[in-house]
């Protein structure tokens, strides 16, 4: 199944997994909707709603930058309206926003708080919510969740309990949606990386050029993203894929090419349960708690 001329819809995306995924898309003609705030560059990111977009037509595809605050009822309601305005339509929505802070409960300010639980959860929640209406309508709709398993271990809660509860509420979405919506044939899906990927986070944030040396390219993750899409949605709902199972339930055996550099073990990702790591051969170490 080929995304030409279907239309997806990115919250996020002007830089990072979100434009791999949207580029990867691109090269088969899809139609694809940046909505991120991202409009001028950022000191020390790269990237722009525009730049992304760029990009998307250089690969083949269509796209539509707007600027959008997924906080924003209003916001995203006209990003979709423009979206469906511009292509007809939606066949994927793709929830990529997110924020991270990993500070313990007495180190977490509650304007950061509400703010990762504002985009992660609450945006996930209201961008599939606009979007339902018209991926009801759509020949093979799908939502996908760049969100965790729902490991519920407590080790992934003691050190950074509010990130793991934002995390964890688009986990929930992809858990609760998917039962909801299935009768409508609308799949919802999780999809999270088994390993770290190198990208803005990861070398601002959580552990700079030596994590980055240890991780994946986020190409992983869009290649893992467009084998889900691509799958009948009324097959394929209610899961929490992890990016390597994917592509090797597709007969993918090396993966070498998504870490070229890579010496050593990997960097594990958070959230992923240990029976998953025994399941595979890639050597990873434990990078976060």
């Amino acid at each position: 199944m080929s995304l030409q001329g279907r239309t997806l819809f990115m919250s996020g995306g002007s830089r990072g997994i979100g434009l791999a995924i949207a580029l990867r898309a691109a090269r088969d003609g899809a139609n694809v909707t940046i909505a991120a705030k991202t409009a001028e560059p950022h000191p020390k990111l790269p990237g722009t709603i525009y730049t992304a977009a760029e990009e998307i037509e250089r690969a083949g595809g269509k796209a539509l930058p707007v600027i959008c605050d997924i906080r924003d009822e209003s916001q995203v309601a006209q990003a979709v309206e423009k979206t469906v305005e511009a292509f007809g339509g939606i066949d994927i929505c793709v929830n990529n926003a997110s924020a991270i802070q990993l500070t313990g409960t007495l180190e977490t300010d509650m304007k950061r708080f509400d703010l990762m639980h504002q985009i992660n959860t609450r945006g996930t929640f209201l961008v599939s919510k606009m979007c339902i209406p018209h991926l009801k309508k759509a020949v093979n709709p799908h939502i996908l969740n760049l969100a965790p398993p729902l490991d519920m271990a407590a080790k992934w809660f003691k050190n950074h309990v509010a990130y793991t509860m934002a995390k964890f509420g688009m986990s929930m979405c992809t858990l609760g949606m998917s039962a909801e919506f299935a009768r409508d044939g609308v799949a919802v899906n999780s999809l999270w990386p088994l390993t770290a990927i190198d990208t803005a986070a990861v070398r601002n944030l959580l552990g700079g050029a030596k994590l980055a040396e240890m991780s994946r390219s986020p190409d992983i993750m869009a290649d893992a993203a467009y084998a889900i899409v691509t799958t009948p949605s009324r097959e394929c709902t209610g899961n929490f894929f992890i990016d390597e199972l994917v592509l090797r339930e597709g007969g993918v055996t090396d993966f070498s090419k998504y870490a070229p550099g890579a010496e050593g073990p990997l960097g594990a990702d958070f959230f992923v349960p240990d029976e998953i790591f025994e399941a595979v051969p890639t050597k990873v170490v434990r990078a976060f708690g």
